[in-house]
């Protein structure tokens, strides 16, 4: 399992993790998000719509594992993105993600 999915799962039972396309898009909107993790197999539909709003709020944003992974780091069913609402969360996605 890749690293950032451990950290997915720790920043998630911290309550640093916003989930849900709806809630996803408040948090951008109000400037909560710090990054947002979309499943590269989500539709392109969502991609479209959540990678649009991250551009318009400068909101990074990238494009991870498939959304069984994203499911199984988070302990939830058919999750295709999350929103991390944290700095610091943020700063070792990057890290761990771009590397």
């Amino acid at each position: 399992m890749a690293q950032y999915l451990n950290l997915l799962g720790l920043a998630f039972r911290a309550g640093k993790v916003s989930l849900g396309e709806d809630n996803i898009l408040k948090d951008i909107r109000s400037k909560q998000a710090t990054l947002v993790l979309i499943a590269s197999d989500a539709s392109d539909n969502t991609k479209k719509k959540l990678t649009d709003k991250c551009k318009s709020y400068q909101v990074p944003y990238r494009f991870v594992g498939s959304r069984v992974e994203i499911s199984n780091a988070l302990g939830k069913h058919d999750r295709v993105a999350a929103c991390i609402n944290d700095e610091g969360f943020t700063k070792k996605f990057l890290q761990l993600i771009d590397d």
